[in-house]
């Protein structure tokens, strides 16, 4: 395949967008190709979609597996029990959504998605690594994570803080490494470290949980009054969501058509895609936390009302909350859509998530 020169543009990281999410229409309006054609999204739509989905499940998992294990021999049992906690948060379960996006957005862009397992691979240590942290009763102080005790109730909380340390620097490595053969594979690698090391930082996860706590409404151990210091607005909460949850599905996104070799205008598509869908997703989480079914979510419904969480439903209501939600994958879905034949998996896999109830 000959990659395409455009991809090795400058590129604006991270444009002021995220608030600039068009979905004013995008729930009702018909869904349509770059071409002007209209496209009816659905998971039976093109051949496969659960066979591609099990064979590069397969990819990933292994892919994850190796990794951990390369760290094991020759290492003292302290070590190897802090492997043992990496493996617990990195390979128990989940959809392993964000490495999926990486694969079919690789795909989109005409590439391979075998090669986009570097990025896969990395964006989904540093998605395990925030949940371990998120966990932690420091911050959420959550017991059960996908239906199993948290990592830090099953190793202590020192053991968890380091493994989720671990989890972060080996992303890192993960990518790095996959750029040492060639200039144009370290050119790769060097773009999408760019991509989630800003997406996974202040800047996007990390500063969009400091604002999730920040905009917590619970009352201060000294003072017994409300720790929020400020009124909390729709506004202020989508730009926490998009950050703590958009910004590392975009880098998915944008690290799989990387590798893919997609053009400066795929990874900026792909990167309003990613915050948009990222939204939505939370979105998602916040209504399932209040009505879901617990043995489907594996987590306990109704902790962000009794932590006074600042969630879409919980500040304008359920029903702004699906509207919204609606909207947002509207405009996740026509995006995704523009792609056309090459981003069908794409498409096929936000559809999925529409109505998902876990």
């Amino acid at each position: 395949m000959t990659t395409s020169k455009k991809a090795g543009r400058r590129l604006s990281q991270f444009p002021d967008d995220q608030l600039r999410l068009d979905r004013s229409s995008a729930a009702h309006c018909p869904i349509r190709g770059k071409d002007g054609e209209v496209i009816e999204p659905s998971p039976r739509r093109g051949p496969g979609l659960e066979s591609w989905r099990l064979k590069n499940l397969e990819r990933v998992r292994s892919g994850l597996a190796k990794a951990l294990d390369r760290l094991r021999p020759g290492e003292p049992p302290k070590v190897i029990e802090l492997l043992d906690a990496m493996a617990y948060a990195l390979l128990g379960g989940g959809k392993q959504l964000r490495p999926l996006l990486a694969l079919a957005a690789a795909e989109a862009v005409g590439g391979r998605a075998v090669a986009a397992l570097p990025p896969a691979l990395a964006v989904e240590m540093v998605h395990a690594y925030s949940l371990v942290h998120d966990d932690l009763p420091a911050m959420d102080d959550d017991d059960l994570r996908r239906g199993r005790p948290t990592c830090h109730k099953v190793y202590g909380e020192a053991a968890a803080i380091l493994a989720g340390d671990a989890l972060l620097t080996l992303a890192f490595q993960t990518l790095a490494e996959s750029g040492l053969k060639t200039p144009e594979a370290a050119r790769r690698a060097n773009l999408a470290i760019v991509h989630l090391a800003r997406a996974a930082g202040a800047a996007g996860m990390v500063g969009g949980q400091m604002l999730d706590l920040a905009f917590e409404k619970r009352p201060d151990p000294a003072s017994g009054h409300d720790t929020r210091s400020e009124a909390v607005t729709g506004d202020m909460v989508k730009i926490m969501e998009t950050r703590k949850t958009g910004e590392l599905m975009a880098a998915a996104l944008v690290g799989g058509a990387i590798f893919g070799g997609g053009g400066a205008g795929d990874l900026r598509l792909l990167r309003r895609l990613g915050l948009t869908l990222g939204l939505a997703f939370q979105i998602r989480d916040d209504l399932l936390n209040q009505e879901g079914d617990p043995a489907l979510t594996g987590k306990a419904v109704g902790s962000d009302a009794a932590r006074g969480k600042a969630s879409f439903p919980n500040i304008l209501g359920r029903a702004e909350a699906e509207r919204e939600y609606a909207g947002l994958t509207g405009q996740a879905l026509a995006w995704a859509a523009s792609f056309k034949q090459p981003g069908r998996r794409l498409v096929q896999i936000i559809d999925s998530l529409v109505h998902r109830r876990a």
